[in-house]
C-alpha cells in the first residue's frame, strides 16, 4: 500500500468553484500580515445583517416541539402552500413545488432530472458558477449565450437561438443576475419564452435575489408569470432575502402544461426522496419568512443603494476600470482595460498586495478578450472606501 495512490473520478477534475478557490491566496496574505477586506462572498450575515426573530424563533419552536424527524422528501405541507401563494402572487402558477437542501440542490435535482451526458444546456456568459460545477459533474454540455455589456448587461437574444441543437434541453437566467446585478426586462423575457416554445426548452429561472430590486422604476418580473404553455422551474430559497444562507433551505416550483411535465417531476421527486428530506425543522421557517414578505429589508435596500452609488462612482473614477452599475442584487462586475494583465492575475495580485478579496472574472466566463472582476457592496461605506483606495493603488503599480 505504501506506494499506491487513491485515484479520484474524473468528474472531479472538472469542478472549480471560483468564489471558494481563491482561498489559498486569501490565506498567504493574511500569513504576509495583511489586513484582508472580503468582498468575494455574498453572505449578507457576514457583513452584520442579522436573520430575522421571527424566523428563528419559529425553528426554535419546532425543534422544541421535536419536529426533528425525517419529512416528506419534497417538503412540510405549510411550506409548500406558503410557497404556492407567494408563487401566485408573482403571477406563476405551480404544477409542483419541492424544497430542498438551499436552491443550490434545487438546482441540482432540475437538471440532473432532465439532461442526459452529452446533452446540452443552454448557460449565460457571465455565469454563478454553481451551474459550470453541475454541468461538469453530470458531463451535460454547457453553450454559453451572452450578455450585453453596453446595453446595462441586458441578454443578448440574437446569441442564444444559434446554439441551439437536436441535443439542446433547457435554458437557464440568472434573474437578478450573478454577478452583474442584471435585472432582464419584460420584453426580453418574453423573447426568451417564445425561443423555448419553438426548441420544447425547459426554462430554469434562478430568482433568488428577486426583492434586491435597487431601482424604484424597475421591476422584476419571473418568467414563469409570462406563459403557462412553456415549463419553468423557478428557484429561490432564505439565503438572500431572509438572511438565513446558513439554514440551507430553498425550493423549486414547476409550472407549465402539467400533462408534458408528470414524468418529470417524478424524476425530480426520485432525486428528493434518495436524500430524504430538506432539514426539517429549518422548514418551518419558510411560512413566517413568505406572510412577513419584505418588510425588514427595505431598510436594507436604501443602505445597499447608498453603497452600491458609492462603489460603482468610485471605481468609475479609477483609470482602466468601468462598471456598470447593477440595477439589483448586492454584486457589480467591473471591467478592467490594464494591458498585459488578465482578471485571474489582477485578482491574485490585490489579495497579496493590498489584501482586497474580490473574484476573477474568468470564473464566472466573460465573453473572449474581456476582463472582469466580482465585487460585493455588502460592507459599510468605509469598508468600500478604502477597497477602492487599495484597488486604485495597485493599479497605479501596474501601469507605471
Amino acid at each position: 500500500m505504501k506506494n499506491y495512490k487513491i485515484r479520484p473520478a474524473f468528474r472531479s477534475f472538472q469542478i472549480e468553484y471560483a468564489i471558494r478557490d481563491l482561498v489559498e491566496a486569501s490565506i498567504e496574505a493574511k500569513r504576509a500580515g495583511k489586513d484582508l477586506i472580503y468582498l468575494n462572498i455574498g453572505d449578507p450575515v457576514k457583513y452584520g445583517f442579522e436573520t430575522p426573530l421571527s424566523i428563528i424563533e419559529v425553528v426554535c419552536k419546532a425543534i422544541k416541539e421535536n419536529y426533528n424527524s425525517y419529512s416528506e422528501s419534497c417538503g412540510i405541507p405549510e411550506a409548500i402552500e406558503a410557497i404556492k401563494n407567494y408563487a401566485i402572487k408573482k403571477g406563476i402558477n405551480p404544477v409542483d413545488i419541492y424544497i430542498t437542501q438551499g436552491a443550490s440542490e434545487a438546482i441540482e435535482f432540475a437538471i440532473a432530472a432532465l439532461v442526459n451526458p452529452e446533452e446540452s444546456l443552454l448557460l449565460p456568459c457571465p455565469c454563478y458558477p454553481l451551474y459550470q460545477a453541475i454541468v461538469s459533474k453530470f458531463r451535460i454540455n454547457p453553450q454559453f449565450y451572452f450578455m450585453n455589456e453596453n446595453k446595462n448587461w441586458d441578454i443578448d437574444i440574437d446569441s442564444i437561438e444559434r446554439l441551439i441543437d437536436k441535443r439542446t434541453r433547457g435554458i437557464v437566467i440568472i434573474n437578478p443576475n450573478n454577478p452583474t446585478g442584471a435585472i432582464y426586462s419584460k420584453e426580453v423575457l418574453a423573447e426568451i419564452v417564445e425561443i423555448a416554445k419553438k426548441y420544447n426548452l425547459v426554462i430554469f429561472s434562478d430568482e433568488i435575489y428577486d426583492q434586491y430590486i435597487l431601482e424604484d422604476n424597475v421591476e422584476h418580473v419571473s418568467i414563469a408569470a409570462l406563459s403557462d404553455e412553456v415549463p419553468v422551474v423557478t428557484f429561490n430559497g432564505l439565503s438572500k432575502n431572509y438572511f438565513a444562507p446558513g439554514f440551507r433551505i430553498g425550493w423549486g416550483i414547476i409550472s407549465g402544461p402539467k400533462e408534458i411535465l408528470e414524468d418529470y417531476i417524478e424524476a425530480i421527486h426520485r432525486f428528493a426522496r434518495t436524500r430524504l428530506c430538506a432539514p426539517h425543522p429549518l422548514q418551518f421557517a419558510i411560512p413566517v419568512a413568505l406572510k412577513n414578505e419584505n418588510h425588514y429589508l427595505k431598510e436594507v435596500l436604501e443602505k445597499l443603494k447608498k453603497r452600491r452609488d458609492l462603489l460603482i462612482d468610485g471605481l468609475n473614477k479609477i483609470p482602466f476600470i468601468s462598471c456598470v452599475k447593477p440595477l439589483g442584487t448586492f454584486y457589480a462586475f467591473p471591467r478592467l482595460e490594464i494591458p498585459g494583465i488578465n482578471d485571474l492575475d489582477f485578482v491574485k495580485r490585490l489579495i497579496l498586495e493590498e489584501g482586497v478579496v474580490v473574484v476573477h472574472g474568468s470564473g464566472f466566463g466573460q465573453k473572449p478578450g474581456t476582463n472582469h472582476f466580482r465585487i460585493i457592496f455588502l460592507p459599510e461605506e468605509k469598508v468600500l472606501l478604502e477597497a477602492l483606495e487599495r484597488i486604485e493603488r495597485l493599479i497605479k503599480k501596474l501601469v507605471s
